[in-house]
């Protein structure tokens, strides 16, 4: 999408192959990350979910667990949002079907966060957003290609790419990257969502 300036513009396929419209994310911090069902790094899936639920609970119910793993952080970010892209370019990690992988991301590691669609995030049919933050936020050395499963970006409030991590990097290393760009950001009335009925 050659017109394409913020991440909003975009509209990658979900688990059931409709267009899932970024423009609905409009005012929200977003990580995402490229998954996979069978590679070393898939037990992050836990660690994301950790971070999503600990991130988005009401600081007036949350539970025990996350009260304490999440001290540091400041609960109640409804405008926080993860989406997993399941990818199978990596050592063919994610082979199983749409239906495989949500299945397998909810049983095992209790994904509550979007799991899109399967798609490619290099090659001549990379998903159009993923050129874009490619684009936008180079890896070490100015290299633009994915290099493996799990490599997050975050996208601010609006709707431009502000970081990119490799797959190491563990997502309780990202919270404090996240919470300031909640800080740091706040939308004008224009970016905000308008609510749809």
């Amino acid at each position: 999408m050659a017109s394409a300036t913020t991440f909003y513009d975009f509209k990658p396929k979900d688990k059931k192959g409709n267009e899932y419209p970024l423009t609905n994310l409009k005012g929200n911090v977003v990580l995402v990350v490229n998954t996979a069902s069978k590679c070393g790094f898939t037990p992050q899936f836990e660690g994301l979910e950790k971070l999503y639920k600990g991130m988005r609970t009401s600081s007036n119910q949350p539970t025990r667990a996350l009260t304490y793993v999440y001290s540091e952080l400041k609960p109640n970010h409804p405008d926080f949002e993860i989406i997993g892209f399941p990818c199978n370019q990596f050592g063919n990690q994610d082979p199983g079907s749409d239906d495989d992988i949500q299945s397998f991301c909810q049983l095992n590691y209790g994904v509550t966060f979007p799991v899109l669609g399967k798609t490619d995030v290099n090659g001549d049919k990379a998903e159009p957003v993923w050129e874009w933050m490619k684009e936008r936020k180079p890896g070490i050395m100015g290299l633009k290609r994915i290099k493996w499963n799990f490599e997050k970006f975050l996208i601010g409030k609006d709707g431009q790419v502000k970081q990119r991590w490799a797959s190491t990097t563990a997502p309780d290393k990202l919270k404090s990257a996240i919470e300031a760009e909640l800080k740091n950001s706040s939308p004008t009335a224009a970016e905000k969502p308008t609510p749809t009925s």
